[in-house]
C-alpha cells in the first residue's frame, strides 16, 4: 500500500529505506515521517447456545448470502474482546459472555490477524444486525459447510466441534495462506481441524 502523502504535514512522500530499519517504507520528504504499514486485526466470536453455534448470513460483499461467524475490523481504543462482543452485538443483536481465546489466524498475505474468541449467548436471545440477512443456531450436523463464507470459518468449527469430542477447548494458533472462500475448497474432509 503507497501513501503518497504525509498524514503529519501533507507533503509528498518517497520510497526508501529509514536509517536504522531494514525495509523499504514511505517516508516524507519534508519532515523525514516514516510511514508504516501495519496488519488489520479482526476480532469475532464463535458463540453457542446449548449444543449449537451461532452463524450469521452475509448481507454485504465480500460472499453474500454465505454463512459466517460475527467479526469484524477491531476499532481504535477498545480491546480484542471489546470488538468481538461489539461485532457480535452489530451483526447478530446478541449479548455474550467472552469465555476464552479459542482461535487466532495468521494471514501474511494479506495482512490481517484474526482472532476470534469463544463465547456463551446470553440469555439464549438474538437477532440481525445491517450487515445479516438472518442469523440461526446451528447443530453440528445442521452446519452448512457448502454455504460457509470463509476458511477461517471452517477452520474454528471444525476445531470447536473436534475440542468438543475431546472434552477440553484448546487454542488454536495458525497461519493460513489465504482467506479462502468455500468454494474455491475442493474437499472439506482435506481440511486438517
Amino acid at each position: 500500500m503507497d501513501i503518497q502523502f504525509c498524514n503529519h504535514c501533507g507533503e509528498q512522500t518517497t520510497a526508501k529505506i529509514p536509517l536504522g530499519d531494514h525495509q523499504i517504507r514511505q517516508v516524507c520528504s519534508g519532515c523525514d515521517q516514516v510511514h508504516y504499514v501495519n496488519p488489520k486485526v479482526v476480532c469475532g466470536a464463535l458463540v453457542t447456545w446449548e449444543d449449537k453455534v451461532l452463524l450469521c448470513r452475509r448481507a454485504i460483499e465480500p460472499r453474500y448470502g454465505y454463512w459466517t461467524l460475527p467479526a469484524g475490523y477491531m476499532e481504535l481504543f477498545e480491546t480484542m474482546e471489546q470488538g468481538a462482543i461489539r461485532e457480535t452485538w452489530e451483526e447478530a443483536a446478541a449479548n455474550v459472555n467472552i469465555e476464552q481465546l479459542f482461535c487466532m489466524y495468521d494471514f501474511p498475505q494479506i495482512g490481517h490477524i484474526y482472532v476470534l474468541f469463544k463465547a456463551q449467548l446470553s440469555e439464549g436471545t438474538f437477532g440481525t444486525g445491517e450487515e445479516t440477512l438472518e442469523t440461526r443456531l446451528f447443530s453440528e450436523e445442521e452446519i452448512p459447510w457448502s454455504d460457509l463464507a470463509f476458511s477461517s470459518v471452517i477452520r474454528t468449527l471444525k476445531h470447536y466441534f473436534n475440542d468438543r469430542r475431546n472434552g477440553k477447548l484448546a487454542m488454536h494458533l495458525e497461519t493460513l495462506s489465504l482467506e479462502i472462500p468455500i468454494a474455491q475448497v475442493k474437499h472439506l474432509n482435506a481440511i486438517p481441524a
